[in-house]
């Protein structure tokens, strides 16, 4: 008999790997993963191709850790959206892949994915 944190556990595997099958990273659109934990959010540019990660940010980075944008809310999202597309642009790298997980496409996901948008990544 399973536990309910057990069912829970699997469903948010089978929700993320239904979002998944559909979503591939290449060298020209690389794939944008973002994670959401209790207490922090993380976001990863990355090119499954190569199976590399081609650049990664999160709210207990360096440049984040000890600020207000320190924690997974909708300010630190938007600023880490920002900072994630300006990383981007450096790279060379104009179009992504957005890769919601077992997320829903709400609140502190799509602020991040419109702070991105604004800052001149296409997805």
């Amino acid at each position: 008999m399973e536990n309910s944190t057990a069912k829970s556990n699997n469903a948010k595997k089978r929700r993320a790997m239904r979002v998944r099958k559909h979503v591939r990273g290449t060298a020209e659109k690389p794939r944008m993963c973002v994670v959401k934990t209790n207490k922090h959010i993380q976001v990863q540019i990355i090119n499954d191709d190569e199976g590399k990660t081609i650049a990664a940010l999160t709210t207990y980075s360096k440049g984040f850790h000890n600020t207000e944008f320190g924690k997974k809310n909708k300010l630190a999202a938007k600023a880490l959206g920002l900072k994630i597309a300006e990383e981007a642009k450096k790279l060379g790298i104009e179009k992504v892949v957005f890769d919601r997980g077992p997320f829903n496409y709400h609140g502190i996901l799509a602020e991040l994915a419109d702070a991105a948008r604004e800052a001149g990544l296409s997805f």
